[in-house]
């Protein structure tokens, strides 16, 4: 998977949340809700926010919550879903 996606997905997330933490510290798999061990702990505000950011900076629509619950699972879920919907 390409870095340079994951790269601004991480950035996405930090600067969409306005969350205080380096991107960098960001795993690619871990969960980005819940309190999973090394997971961001993001809530369903959080969930929002997120999709708005993700629709805006790579211009794809995320249809229902469905989809969103799994593409938003993780970092490289979420690159996985993204590199599809572009394709």
């Amino acid at each position: 998977m390409s870095d340079d996606l994951k790269k601004r997905v991480k950035e996405l997330i930090v600067r969409q949340l306005k969350l205080e933490m380096d991107p960098a510290t960001i795993a690619d798999d871990a969960p980005l809700f819940g309190d999973a061990d090394g997971g961001l702990g993001l809530d369903s505000i959080d969930a929002l926010e997120l999709v708005l950011g993700v629709e805006k900076e790579f211009g794809i629509k995320v249809q229902d919550e469905e989809v969103g619950v799994t593409a938003f699972a993780s970092v490289n879920a979420l690159c996985a879903f993204v590199r599809q919907k572009a394709a």
